[in-house]
């Protein structure tokens, strides 16, 4: 079973926990200092209290553990972007399936979006199983440009509201 619920201050530890090692290879960020988990969870806090809001985070847990973060955001009226990271040793257990599953009908519902959209390195094909688990269609690759000044053609999803 996976529980989504609102970032603490005191998950900080478990935050830098998720975002170091493999779980931070195919994505965009870095491995995070105590200090910059302390920084992204006040920031997720910050925006949460935003009106209109644009960015909604969730820590997810299972059995009452941080094993991740997923977030949600508003990128124009009616479409938002879906992200998610995962703890290494919780991979391959269908738990970013299930966060996403619930992330889409809020964003559906209470965000009042009418499209998602999504997007994961093509070295981790797994990501894109979570998305089209989760009802995402592959609808091409948008280039990212990395640090060392390489593109990167990301795969990318999309998903409209039923």
């Amino acid at each position: 079973m996976v529980t989504l619920r609102a970032l603490s201050p005191d998950d900080a530890p478990a935050l830098a926990r998720v975002y170091s090692g493999a779980s931070t290879r195919h994505t965009t960020g870095k491995p995070l200092t105590l200090d910059q988990a302390h920084d992204k969870i006040r920031t997720a806090l910050a925006r949460a209290a935003e009106t209109p809001r644009a960015q909604w985070s969730w820590g997810i847990l299972t059995d009452d553990e941080l094993i991740g973060l997923i977030a949600l955001r508003r990128r124009a009226p009616s479409m938002g972007t879906i992200s998610y990271i995962l703890r290494e040793d919780s991979w391959d257990n269908g738990y970013a399936t299930l966060a996403a599953d619930q992330v889409v009908s809020i964003a559906f519902t209470t965000a009042g979006l009418n499209r998602l959209e999504a997007m994961h390195h093509p070295d981790n094909p797994a990501s894109g199983r979570v998305l089209i688990k989760a009802g995402f269609t592959r609808v091409g690759t948008s280039d990212r440009h990395t640090d060392d000044g390489t593109t990167v053609p990301y795969q990318t999803y999309a998903l409209q509201k039923p």
